[in-house]
């Protein structure tokens, strides 16, 4: 027996914490993004300063696409990507200390 996307879009229910945890962490990251950028820090990684230029694209692929994973993923599989999202999260803020402390 299998199941349609939409059928499984029902897990949304179970697991709630694991699927708000990492749409919040993704929507912190946007936000520490756009602070970082705001404060003259320069991107990294060219995907996303290639999508800071068109902020639609940046809100649709740091907002929408997570919303999509979320709802369809079942949430102990985003376990690993809510770790790895937490640890850029608590880089990204150590950088912003150390910045904001020197300047």
């Amino acid at each position: 027996m299998t199941t349609g996307w939409f059928e499984s879009a029902g897990t949304f229910r179970r697991c709630t914490a694991e699927k708000a945890s990492f749409v919040a962490l993704c929507v912190f990251d946007l936000a520490l993004t756009v602070l970082a950028i705001y404060l003259g820090f320069a991107e990294l990684n060219p995907f996303v300063r290639f999508m800071i230029q068109i902020p639609v694209l940046l809100l649709v692929v740091k907002l929408f696409v997570p919303l999509l994973i979320a709802w369809f993923m079942p949430g102990k599989l985003l376990l690993p990507s809510i770790a790895l999202l937490a640890l850029i999260a608590a880089w990204n803020i150590k950088e912003l200390v150390v910045f904001l402390l020197k300047g």
